[in-house]
């Protein structure tokens, strides 16, 4: 069985198993899904016949959904090489094969696990960061919602004591989820985190979710900010943070690749949470994180809602971008 014949089961599977997940990635992906699918049919009826006019048209359609230019000169490398070896002519035959190329992408080389690495003892310490604007705090907090309402006992800390009401801000969300919280304003960010720690081993919590200050501009003072933090959490917890999860905006697009290179030159970037995917037509970017960052997506946001920060999960994204054209 062909990879497009998989994703076609997967399709038929989620389409007869509804769940309020697979509802969340239907909805969240629609306008890349309805921007996309509509182009490609558009295409396959401007061009009958495979030609390079159709692969310079097409080129640009998947540029246009955030794909990333290195990705999507690769994927045409291989469209080609296949259209080749498997002598198609007309274009109608080209969609699984566009598909299948497309996943290619995402699921061959490195296996990158979207999993979250837990803590096999004491609490799981989650560190974000990213730039100012990209709904960090938001996530943070949504992502509280979701381990509280697993059960999970978990505080938030308040490590961006730098931008005007972040901390603020921060506890707003404690106390809407119900959580724990430690912050105090205009003080040593890494003094925060240290006393936040204690009190969150004192609590005996579960989940500790760090916010930090989002200053690219200065790429030196923030890799010593952050190189502080970090010793000062293995202080208290060995081999935490168990993750450091990176915050990008899904709308701002190949910025937000620009974005993921330079942190990762700052720090170990275990993960990344895409937001405000339901708001742009380019989720093509997931593919082209992997591609072009090597890091893999753990939570997308695909909603205002508390609920509609999902963990990743490739068949859902396959399902809510393709389930139109199988």
């Amino acid at each position: 069985m062909g990879l497009f014949d998989k994703l076609k089961n997967i399709v038929s599977k989620k389409e007869k198993n509804q769940t309020k997940e697979v509802e969340v990635y239907e909805k969240g992906l629609e306008k890349t899904r309805k921007e996309f699918v509509s182009n490609l049919n558009v295409l396959g009826i401007k061009y009958t016949k495979v030609s390079e006019e159709y692969f310079e048209e097409l080129e640009n359609l998947l540029i246009m959904a955030d794909i990333g230019v290195k990705t999507v000169f690769e994927f045409l490398d291989r469209l080609r090489k296949r259209v080749k070896e498997e002598k198609i002519t007309d274009t109608k035959y080209l969609n699984e094969v566009i598909i299948d190329e497309l996943f290619i992408i995402y699921v061959e080389g490195e296996s990158l696990s979207d999993k979250i690495n837990m803590a096999s003892s004491g609490p799981t310490v989650l560190l974000f960061v990213g730039v100012n604007g990209v709904g960090k705090t938001t996530t943070i907090g949504k992502i509280a919602n979701r381990y509280k309402n697993s059960g999970k006992k978990v505080m938030l800390i308040a490590g961006d004591t730098f931008r005007a009401g972040a901390v603020n801000q921060l506890k707003e969300w404690a106390d809407r989820t119900n959580s724990l919280f430690y912050g105090k304003d205009n003080t040593d960010p890494a003094g925060v985190i240290y006393d936040g720690l204690v009190k969150a081993k004192e609590e005996n919590v579960d989940i500790v979710l760090i916010d930090t200050a989002g200053r690219l501009q200065n790429k030196v003072n923030l890799m010593k900010e952050l190189e502080k933090i970090n010793k000062v959490i293995k202080t208290h917890i060995p081999n935490a943070p168990h993750e450091t999860l990176l915050v990008i905006d899904a709308t701002t697009g190949q910025n937000g690749i620009s974005q993921a290179k330079s942190f990762k030159e700052i720090t170990d970037i275990t993960g990344i949470v895409l937001t405000k995917l339901d708001g742009t037509a380019k989720g093509g970017i997931v593919l082209a994180i992997k591609e072009e960052v090597n890091i893999p997506v753990k939570f997308i946001g695909l909603g205002e809602k508390e609920d509609d920060l999902q963990t990743f999960d490739i068949e859902n994204y396959i399902y809510g971008l393709f389930k139109d054209i199988m």
